[in-house]
C-alpha cells in the first residue's frame, strides 16, 4: 500500500507558514510519543532556521516510556528544547512556560538592552495532522480557544491566542509533506491515525501492525485478545475476530471490522505503552 495524504489545503498552509515566520521568535513543535521522527515535517527544519525550537513529546501516556526518555536526549543533543506531555490531561504543561524563558533568554535579553520591556514571545505551534495541537493549545489556554476534533485536519486557518502577557501563541493548520521518501514514515502514521482512515486499508494496516507487536511487544496481543502469537498474522487477524465475534453471514470472519478494532485500540492505548519507533543508531535501549 502507497501511504500518501496531501490536501490542497496544506500547500496554502505552508505558504501562509512561511510569511509568519518572519513574526516568530519561537516555533513549538508537538511530535507524536509513539513516531516521534515519523510525526515531525522535514519542511519545519527549514521553515524555522535561526529560530529557538521546543518540541513538546505530546501523547507520552501511551508510548513506551524507556523509549520515550531516549528520544528526549536524542531531540536534546541536536539542540532543541524538549518537554514531554500529554495534552489531554495537562500533565507536563506546567514545566513548559519556564522552559520558553529558557529559549527565548537572548531575544528578551536584546529587547532589554534595546529599552523594549514586556514584549510577548511570539510563539508558532506546528504539527501533523492529528497530533495534538488544538488539544495543548485549549489545554495549555485554560479555555476552548481553537477548535478540536479527533480526525486529521480540523484546523484550517491560522489564529492568534494571547495567553498571558509574556506569551502569544500562532496556531497553524497541520500540515504533511507532499511526498513519503520513506514509505515507512506513511505507515507509521497511518498506524496513528494522522492519515485519513477512508483512504488506507484497513486490513493491510492491522497486519502489518501485528507483525510489529508480535515482534517488539511479544505477549501483549495474547494479554490482550488471548490470542496465540505466531508468524502466521493472517491467522492472528482471524482468532481476534473470532473472539471479538466480528463474524458475517455464512460464518465467516469479518476481518474488516477485526482490524478496525485492533487499530483503534492501539490507538486509545488499550493495548498498553507501545512506541513503533526508537532513535536512530546510537542511542538505543540497553
Amino acid at each position: 500500500m502507497n501511504y500518501q495524504w496531501y490536501p490542497g489545503h496544506m500547500t496554502k498552509a505552508k505558504r501562509q507558514m512561511q510569511e509568519d515566520i518572519k513574526l516568530i521568535d519561537l516555533i513549538i513543535e508537538l511530535v507524536d510519543s509513539r513516531v516521534p521522527l515519523a510525526s515531525r515535517n522535514p519542511d519545519i527544519n527549514e521553515l524555522g532556521k535561526n529560530k529557538a525550537r521546543l518540541i513538546l513529546l505530546n501523547k507520552a501516556d501511551l508510548a513506551d516510556e524507556r523509549k520515550t526518555l531516549k528520544w528526549q536526549e536524542y531531540f536534546e543533543k541536536q539542540g532543541f528544547y524538549v518537554v514531554k506531555i500529554n495534552a489531554r490531561s495537562g500533565a507536563g504543561l506546567k514545566a513548559i512556560q519556564g522552559v520558553i524563558s529558557e529559549a527565548c533568554k537572548e531575544k528578551t535579553e536584546r529587547d532589554q538592552r534595546r529599552g523594549i520591556k514586556n514584549r510577548p514571545v511570539r510563539a508558532m505551534v506546528v504539527g501533523i495532522p492529528n497530533v495534538g495541537k488544538s488539544t495543548f493549545i485549549n489545554s495549555y489556554a485554560g479555555k476552548a480557544c481553537t477548535k478540536t476534533g479527533n480526525k486529521p485536519g480540523v484546523t484550517k486557518g491560522k489564529q492568534w491566542i494571547r495567553l498571558n502577557k509574556s506569551l502569544e501563541l500562532l496556531d497553524t493548520p497541520g500540515i504533511l509533506w507532499p511526498k513519503f521518501e520513506d514509505q515507512k514514515v506513511g505507515l507509521r502514521l497511518a498506524m496513528i491515525g494522522s492519515i485519513k482512515d477512508d483512504i488506507l486499508n484497513a486490513q493491510e494496516l492491522a497486519l502489518e501492525e501485528l507483525g510489529y507487536l508480535k515482534e517488539e511487544y511479544p505477549g501483549v496481543l495474547h494479554q490482550r485478545y488471548g490470542i496465540q502469537e505466531s508468524e502466521d498474522v493472517i491467522q492472528m487477524l482471524r482468532e481476534i475476530a473470532d473472539v471479538r465475534k466480528c463474524i458475517l453471514k455464512g460464518g465467516e470472519p469479518d476481518y474488516e471490522k477485526a482490524a478496525a478494532i485492533l487499530l483503534e485500540e492501539f490507538r486509545n492505548g488499550k493495548l498498553g505503552r507501545i512506541s513503533l519507533e526508537q532513535p536512530p543508531e546510537g542511542t538505543k535501549d540497553e
